[in-house]
């Protein structure tokens, strides 16, 4: 199935005159949410689709918790999670402490194995 995508437009605010550029933009289709994919999963395996669910449970909170504890998780075909910290800036190592820091990201980079999948896509434009 093709990504649906439609152009969008920006204004460029750098330029004088402000002039305007469009861009593609995905457009979604629908939500998936747990359940929807632990019935996926059950069909495509011997587990039911409870089994999978409370894996799917299980799998989501042992992640938090490796991110937690400062580690990078890597699952082979998804990909690498880890945490990044944003922060304020301080002219000495002394004047940096945890008062510093403004924000907890996780950073997800997909799995070489995804990204091939991913260069198989087709996309059409919806108007």
């Amino acid at each position: 199935m093709a990504i649906h995508f439609k152009m969008v437009p920006k204004k460029n605010m750098q330029t004088s005159p402000p002039e305007v550029k469009y861009y593609p933009c995905a457009v979604s289709q629908g939500k998936v949410d747990l359940e929807d994919l632990a019935r996926k999963v059950a069909m495509q395996s011997t587990m039911s689709a409870a089994d999978c669910y409370g894996v799917i449970v299980g799998l989501t909170t042992v992640i938090a918790e490796e991110l937690t504890d400062g580690n990078i998780v890597a699952i082979d075909h998804l990909g690498t999670l880890k945490l990044t910290l944003q922060g304020t800036a301080a002219d000495t190592q002394e004047e940096l402490g945890k008062s510093s820091i403004t924000k907890v990201k996780v950073i997800y980079k997909p799995s070489a194995k995804l990204m091939d999948r991913l260069r198989e896509i087709t996309f059409k434009r919806i108007r």
